[in-house]
């Protein structure tokens, strides 16, 4: 690559010759109190509100949020609830998902009035939160299997997921290295074929940590009323692929206590032996913030990952004051992405 094919990350790109990403219908920005205010939910006395975090694999959903005949997350958990509790149910989520993201732990609300099947009409004292976690995942279990409840807490019926989150965590997997993408990966991370240089992507998420116009990484059609954000958090890490199998030299290593702490782990560019799959290395970017934009974090990891493969230079902050997503590079496939963790201010949960 000529130096000519290099651009900096500083390089501003005129926007009026460029258009801005085409978007599906689905979103996975996520809102705050600040951007448009709480639906009123007054339930009826008796109605017992309960917080749910649930994990799930992004692959067959077309997102997170209900859409006419398409199957969601939304719409499985209701369904589940309903099987559960004989009556149908509003699940609200903290963060909206896209087609094909996934999630280690994004949280819901929901209301259940526990009613009486042997005497219809009489509402009983509400389950256990323990009771429903089991309950829940016995009827999602029992069919696709691809999103599960990971907790569940009894809440104040004014808590509302979305909008008492305090933070959300999002991941983002790549696996580098010229080999075919491996079947247990797929769908699972972005492959890059490219060597990718941590370093100069570490150097990147310096220039964009902090409270900035992030018009540059804000995807069109997306509904925040303003494109200042605070990125509390972005930066890269080296992480062992996965699955995870020890070589039969870490084996040895391991069983005779051969390997001391300060020496170099095996290489895993050594020659291996036949029907061996040689790893990938695998990078996750970590980016951390009361709220995103519409494709934020797939945006900033585009433009990581031409950072690490050299295609783009790290300069000044003028990609930011471009304030065009045309001046983004293009954009992280939604394979990769992750909603790792929503935070709430909750008191300790009972034992």
């Amino acid at each position: 690559m000529t130096e000519n094919q290099k651009h900096g990350l500083e390089l501003s790109i005129d926007s009026s010759s460029q258009r801005p990403l085409k978007i599906g219908k689905t979103t996975d920005q996520v809102f705050h109190g600040d951007e448009e205010e709480a639906e009123t939910m007054n339930p009826k006395p008796g109605i017992q509100r309960y917080l749910v975090a649930v994990e799930y694999i992004g692959t067959r959903f077309s997102g997170s949020q209900q859409q006419p005949n398409c199957r969601t997350v939304v719409g499985a958990l209701e369904e589940a609830f309903q099987k559960f509790i004989g009556q149908p149910v509003s699940v609200f989520c903290s963060s909206r998902t896209d087609a094909g993201v996934h999630a280690l732990s994004n949280v819901c609300h929901v209301d259940v009035e526990r009613i009486s099947k042997r005497k219809p009409g009489e509402v009983l004292p509400p389950h256990e939160p323990g009771v429903v976690h089991k309950a829940v995942n016995h009827f999602l279990q029992k069919h696709e299997g691809d999103v599960t409840v990971v907790d569940v807490r009894s809440v104040p019926n004014d808590f509302h997921a979305r909008y008492k989150a305090q933070e959300r965590t999002y991941f983002y997997r790549l696996v580098s290295g010229p080999e075919a993408l491996s079947s247990f990966e797929k769908d699972r991370a972005w492959h890059v074929p490219e060597t990718l240089n941590i370093g100069a992507m570490q150097e990147a998420c310096k220039v964009l940590v902090g409270h900035h116009d992030f018009s540059s990484f804000r995807a069109a059609g997306c509904q925040a009323n303003s494109p200042i954000r605070t990125l509390d958090e972005l930066n890269v890490c080296e992480v062992a692929s996965t699955p995870y199998f020890p070589t039969s030299m870490e084996r040895k290593q391991r069983q005779g206590k051969e390997e001391s702490e300060n020496e170099e782990p095996h290489s895993e560019t050594c020659e291996v032996g036949f029907g061996i799959r040689r790893r990938h290395r695998c990078f996750v970017v970590t980016a951390r913030a009361r709220s995103f934009l519409y494709h934020q974090v797939r945006l900033m990891v585009g433009v990581l990952k031409a950072v690490g493969t050299g295609d783009l230079t790290v300069g000044d902050e003028r990609i930011l004051e471009a304030k065009n997503v045309s001046s983004a590079r293009p954009m992280a496939p939604a394979c990769g992405l992750y909603l790792g963790h929503v935070k709430y201010d909750l008191p300790p949960a009972p034992h």
